[in-house]
């Protein structure tokens, strides 16, 4: 048996229950895995809601991004995986569990210097940005990219590959600290789309030409100054209704006066062999950017709940408060200090905050302490933790 979050009557946040239900057993192709953190989205939110039902074939449960080890592996794998293995997952359902069985081809390797927490920050949001910027728009060198929604987990994701693609990102934000945020990260240019018109603002950054691309999880209520935004023969990938899904207008007139292209994409509903090429492409362009020294690319985590906390969690991104991912905490990390008795030994700790920068530092943190070191917002969040004798 194990835990999980089971939704018996679609609705909101009080309907998400935590009860014991049976372990599931991995198939052939597949790898069973102890999920020590798994991340939201917003798809969770609709799933919550009776909005979004998992694909044919997929767990019930919510949860699309895990990070963990391996428990059990399935027959007739083609890769070499072993139990204990660091891995993080991207999946179609079943993330908030205690256990989940994913596909094989599905799996990433933790990067080293990752926690758990950071890993399962990965998955979801990353190959979102990644899909939508290589597969979709195939994004080119010095073009300029807009981001909608700059500030969250694939906003933040997808800065840092345009810069990694060697592309110009600039971004729209609520609040001027997202905005914050997003520069920091790499954002050439950000707007507060409360305060100011994001496309006068991509006008004089362009100068009149307009983005290339506009990556866009809003949609309707933002047609007319997408298009406005957009060079022409720009790309407007769509892969979001956050601001509604009608429209009114001459939304056709005006891209074609553009020439230009309307994307829409979708990655939940993909087959396991799109999915499965998608992950590759990440793991082989992307991946080791984590691991780099320094490196170059970083999950931004904005809080963390425990599973049981699960409801507080949803309340909290659907109050928009979140600046990067929402983590959930399944199955903790044992510590070195965990195995130590109280009766002899007095814990003493204090947190260490670092810019990024001190890459000096942050290695030998994470050769000699444990946990591993945490990003948040932009710096490093290190727990240091010593002992005397009673």
């Amino acid at each position: 048996m194990m835990q999980a979050v089971c939704v018996d009557i679609p609705g909101g946040p009080e309907n998400l229950v935590l009860r014991s239900i049976p372990r599931p057993t991995p198939k052939d192709g597949e790898v069973l895995i102890k999920v020590h953190a798994a991340a939201l989205n917003r798809a969770d939110l609709l799933q919550r809601r009776g909005f979004y039902p998992p694909p044919a074939g997929e767990s019930d449960i919510i949860g699309l991004e895990v990070a963990g080890t391996v428990d059990t592996l399935g027959q007739r794998l083609k890769g070499n995986w072993k139990p204990d293995d660091r891995v993080m997952a991207l999946l179609g359902g079943g993330g908030y569990a205690e256990y989940v069985s994913v596909r094989e081809e599905l799996l990433m390797p933790v990067p080293n210097n990752l926690t758990f927490c950071q890993a399962a920050a990965i998955p979801e949001a990353w190959l979102t940005a990644f899909q939508l910027l290589v597969f979709i728009a195939q994004v080119k060198e010095g073009e300029v990219v807009l981001v909608h929604a700059g500030a969250s987990g694939v906003g933040t994701a997808a800065v840092q590959l345009v810069r990694l693609f060697g592309a110009v990102p600039i971004v729209t934000a609520g609040s001027q600290e997202k905005l914050q945020v997003a520069e920091k990260l790499g954002a050439a240019a950000g707007y507060n789309y409360k305060e100011e018109s994001f496309v006068q603002g991509v006008r004089d950054f362009t100068g009149g030409k307009g983005a290339n691309v506009i990556l866009d999880c809003i949609g309707g209520c933002n047609w007319e100054k997408n298009v406005n935004s957009l060079a022409v023969d720009g790309r407007w990938v769509l892969y979001g209704t956050m601001g509604g899904r009608a429209l009114e207008g001459d939304l056709l007139g005006k891209l074609l006066s553009k020439r230009g292209h309307l994307l829409c994409s979708l990655l939940r509903s993909r087959s396991l062999e799109y999915k499965a090429d998608l992950v590759k492409a990440f793991a082989d362009r992307a991946l080791p950017c984590f691991s780099a020294q320094p490196a170059t690319l970083r999950p931004v985590i904005d809080s963390t709940f425990k599973l049981g906390e699960i409801a507080e969690a949803h309340r909290h991104m659907e109050a928009n408060r979140n600046i990067g991912k929402i983590v959930i905490t399944v199955t903790p990390q044992m510590r070195l200090w965990d195995f130590l008795p109280d009766s002899m030994f007095r814990r003493k700790s204090a947190t260490l905050i670092t810019p990024p920068a001190v890459s000096e530092l942050h290695f030998a943190l994470r050769v000699f302490l444990l946990p591993l070191p945490v990003t948040v917002i932009g710096v490093n969040v290190f727990e240091l933790t010593w002992f005397t004798m009673k």
